[in-house]
């Protein structure tokens, strides 16, 4: 490994501030840079997402970006998908403003979950703390200064909270095909108190997010598997979808799949004219 690859995987396993949108971003950058220095693809991208296991989100954009083809196709590839992760937080922010209202619950510090609540602000907005890292310490901070009534809490405070809610708005680092989620330890509690008290739990993420096979547990304690009894309803940029039907939304995503099956090194497992 290089070094200036070495970097940026050691960046994504000591970030502990910025949510699975931004980890995405910066591990496609890391590797258009790496294919322009003439490291191969696939490679590369293996590298970078078991730099943080746990984070779907890395696998499911270096991976999607794999079944484009030559490593020039692959740079363009990505390039395009790190253009158009605004526009997905942007169409998944108009899909949420209907349900958006009252007060809104939310739980570590998720980019699509900011644009949306700053696209259409309730009229409360409570954030966690989110502790290891605190993360949601500046994004209260980052809504204060937009205009919106803000109030944070600490993690023990949140299933409360959430009970007393019209909305839980949450992020998501993972969403597999089942429903069930990967997001920051202390989620589980939250979606729970809420479900249990009608209140309604929505998921907002871009599709690169959605892993096309069966939940796994998280392989660091920071992260916690919720499982979709507790979602009513997941959103992306490809539209909404509740738990049972997130796999129909995958499998209209084939790239998804094909780029997992490249990761796992199951060249196999892809059609036939992408297998060269």
């Amino acid at each position: 490994m290089n070094s200036a690859l070495e970097a940026r995987v050691r960046e994504l396993r000591e970030e502990s501030h910025h949510g699975a949108s931004w980890m995405a971003r910066h591990a496609l950058e890391a590797l258009v840079e790496a294919v322009r220095n003439g490291e191969d693809p696939v490679e590369v991208a293996r590298i970078l997402a078991s730099a943080r296991i746990s984070l779907g989100a890395i696998a499911g954009a270096v991976g999607r970006v794999l079944t484009a083809g030559t490593p020039e196709q692959v740079i363009a590839e990505a390039e395009a998908l790190i253009g158009t992760r605004d526009r997905a937080a942007k169409a998944i922010a108009v899909m949420l403003s209907a349900d958006i209202s009252g007060t809104v619950t939310t739980h570590s510090a998720s980019c699509t979950v900011h644009e949306a609540l700053l696209h259409t602000p309730p009229d409360q907005l409570i954030c966690t703390v989110s502790e290891p890292g605190g993360e949601g310490r500046r994004l209260a901070a980052d809504f204060k200064a937009a205009g919106i009534n803000v109030e944070l809490i600490s993690d023990a405070e949140g299933p409360d909270a959430a009970r007393e809610s019209d909305l839980v708005l949450l992020g998501a680092d993972t969403v597999f095909r089942d429903g069930s989620l990967v997001n920051k330890i202390g989620t589980r509690a939250i979606a729970s108190a809420a479900k249990d008290a009608g209140v309604l739990v929505i998921v907002a993420c871009e599709t690169f997010k959605l892993a096309p096979f069966d939940a796994e547990p998280p392989s660091e304690d920071t992260f916690e598997l919720v499982p979709a009894a507790m979602i009513d309803r997941v959103v992306t940029e490809e539209g909404a979808a509740n738990t049972e039907d997130v796999t129909a939304l995958i499998d209209r995503t084939p790239c998804l799949r094909q780029g997992y099956d490249l990761l796992r090194g199951r060249r196999d497992k892809l059609r036939p004219d992408e297998s060269a």
